[in-house]
Parts: C-alpha cells; sequence; structure tokens
C-alpha cells in the first residue's frame, strides 16, 4: 500500500449502518444496493456522481481497502480510455481523475465499521 497517502479518518462509520458508495448508472451499484435494501440492511447512499468526493476521502478509501489509489480506477471504463493516455500518474494525478470523473472510480465501496469492501457482486455487501 501506498504509505505516501495520509488519511486521517475523515469518514465515518458505524457498526449500525453501512456505508454504500456507488454509482447510480452502474449496474453493479444499481443490484447493490436493491439487494442490501431487501435484505433489511440500513444502508446510508453515497452516490459518487452527486457527492463529490475529496482527496482526504479518496485516499481515506483507498487506504481502507489496501490498495494503490490506481488500483480504484477503472481503466477499463470507457471514459477513462478515452480521456487517459496510458502512463505513470502521481497518487495526486490519480485522486484528481476520480474527483473529476467519479465514473472511473471501482465501485460500490462498503463500510461497516472498521470493515470495507469494494463489491464485486451485490452478495458481497453480506460479509459485512
Amino acid at each position: 500500500m501506498n504509505r505516501s497517502i495520509a488519511s486521517k479518518g475523515v469518514i465515518s462509520t458505524s457498526e449500525r449502518q453501512i456505508t454504500l458508495y456507488y454509482n447510480p448508472k452502474s449496474q453493479r451499484g444499481k443490484q447493490t444496493l436493491a439487494y442490501a435494501k431487501t435484505h433489511g440492511l440500513p444502508i446510508e447512499e453515497i452516490d459518487v456522481l452527486k457527492c463529490s468526493l475529496t482527496g482526504t476521502q479518496i485516499a481515506e478509501l483507498v487506504n481502507r481497502l489496501g490498495i494503490e489509489v490506481e488500483d480504484l480506477v477503472n481503466q477499463e471504463h470507457y471514459k477513462y480510455r478515452n480521456k487517459f493516455i496510458v502512463q505513470n500518474f502521481s497518487c495526486e494525478d490519480w485522486i484528481t481523475m476520480i474527483q473529476n470523473h467519479p465514473e472511473i472510480m471501482k465501485q460500490p465501496i462498503a463500510l461497516r465499521g472498521s470493515k470495507t469492501i469494494l463489491v464485486e457482486t451485490p452478495t458481497d455487501i453480506m460479509k459485512l
């Protein structure tokens, strides 16, 4: 994990509810939210297209997931492929990309207490 990204714990979490960062235009995001609601899970929804994430919040999500910041970017997304040429970006560059183009962020990301997961399938939310 890239230790140059400082995280000050700006994202509040609770054991009582799941915080879900998702893109409502993505199939996986919609399915995960629907699955969680169907199973009566207490969800705080954060639409990454409407709620601009700060650089510190992005860094904290990366740290919580235990990944590099570039691993949070879906480099197969058509908007990423159309706008960016593959090169070595700095951590700050990756964070700026996510802030300016939140649709390229891998999601949904679910948090509950000290646990954070990148949801691959809607049922993953039950791991929390």
